[in-house]
């Protein structure tokens, strides 16, 4: 059996949030608990009261970065760092990055020598000032990487951004996604309207303009249903576009979605569209639609998701071609045996991302950081 670890999952944000980053986080600690390490969670301004270990050493400030609002951290107290680091003897500090110098930097200055450094690089910048931004930080932390035993990368989009902001290859270890036994799907009979679904957070980038004007369009012959499920400051103008444009009765939007309720909403689901328009890394709720899609799952053609994607490229789509997205969609929304076809591809590519093969993954990736760490440390003899 191997030995017990105690680990620490480093992250600047908080972890209040349902994001994909904070569900990588939890979900490997929660894993990794399961086996029987001593995980702690080491991070920013954080309110909930439930995980065990887990260390605030500051606070943070709402900040636009990639697309997104994020928090990002003020400093942490140097003090406050080095008592966490006396009093937890960690071998292995996992470190999310990119990082802010002024929360998880300090903690990995700070690291003991018998400490292994790992980080795990999880963004896809989507525009120019983003990838400068990244750049500039590669470079300012330079020094500091080299306290890193190994880097890994979310995705192939991910690596990419390695290359670019640190010159560096590194291995791709994927998000786990908990993956349980999908749900069966309502009962209905062929003359249903087809459901077509999109789950995510009503903003720009994630693509509910597009797919709606893509529905709109669509040249389908049977009978159609689109649920937006999900919040967001674009709901009252998805709702008026469409209105204007004659479809309101069959567009439903429904709100957030709990965790314990997405599965079933996606095995209702004939079609899933996720048509994000760009800025992802990897894409959670790709590997979730497809573990649990009752039918087939479109995705944006980005770079993120092409990881999760992978071997199923007929379905990635381009959401900004409002055309032949408009015609993909007629295609599986006219093909039931079709879409009946996707459902078991689809889930041999989830799999690739089950919570328990990544966790597996990952630990080995510490060992790996950890022989390394002792063979830097090992006095001559």
């Amino acid at each position: 059996m191997a030995p017990m670890l105690r680990i620490g999952l480093v992250i600047d944000d908080g972890l209040d949030k349902p994001d994909g980053v904070q569900q990588i986080v939890l979900t490997l600690g929660r894993r990794l608990a399961a086996l029987g390490h001593e995980v702690h969670y080491v991070t920013s301004t954080t309110e909930r009261t439930d995980l065990p270990n887990l260390h605030v050493l500051g606070r943070t400030v709402s900040v636009r970065f990639n697309g997104n609002r994020l928090r990002s951290p003020l400093p942490a107290r140097r003090a406050d760092v080095r008592r966490l680091l006396a009093e937890v003897p960690f071998d292995v500090l996992h470190v999310t990055m990119p990082y802010s110098p002024l929360l998880a930097g300090r903690v990995v200055s700070a690291a003991s020598p018998r400490t292994a450094v790992v980080g795990q690089f999880v963004i896809y910048p989507q525009d120019r000032l983003t990838r400068w931004g990244i750049r500039a930080l590669g470079l300012l932390e330079r020094p500091r990487l080299r306290r890193f035993d190994a880097i890994s990368a979310l995705s192939e989009a991910a690596r990419e951004s390695v290359r670019e902001a640190y010159g560096r290859d590194v291995p791709i270890i994927g998000g786990p996604v908990e993956l349980g036994t999908p749900a069966a799907p309502s009962p209905g009979g062929e003359d249903r309207p087809v459901r077509i679904v999109f789950l995510g957070r009503l903003v720009e980038r994630k693509g509910p303009r597009e797919l709606l004007a893509a529905v709109a369009a669509m040249p389908a012959t049977r009978p159609w249903t689109l649920t937006l499920a999900g919040r967001g400051p674009l709901l009252d103008e998805l709702r008026d576009r469409a209105r204007a444009a004659g479809i309101a009765d069959r567009v439903d939007f429904p709100g957030f979605v709990a965790e314990e309720d997405k599965a079933g909403l996606l095995a209702d689901a004939d079609v899933v569209a996720l048509p994000s328009t760009g800025g992802e890394s990897f894409g959670m709720s790709v590997v979730e639609a497809l573990a649990d899609a009752g039918g087939v799952v479109l995705a944006g053609d980005n770079p993120g998701y092409r990881t999760p994607m992978a071997g199923l490229e007929d379905q990635l789509v381009n959401p900004r071609d409002t055309a032949a997205f408009a015609r993909t969609l007629a295609r599986w929304v006219d093909d039931p045996a079709a879409r009946a076809a996707a459902r078991a591809p689809q889930r041999a590519a989830a799999q690739r991302f089950d919570a328990g093969e990544i966790t597996a993954q990952t630990l080995a990736w510490y060992e790996q950081a950890i022989t390394a760490r002792r063979s830097a440390t090992r006095a001559p003899r």
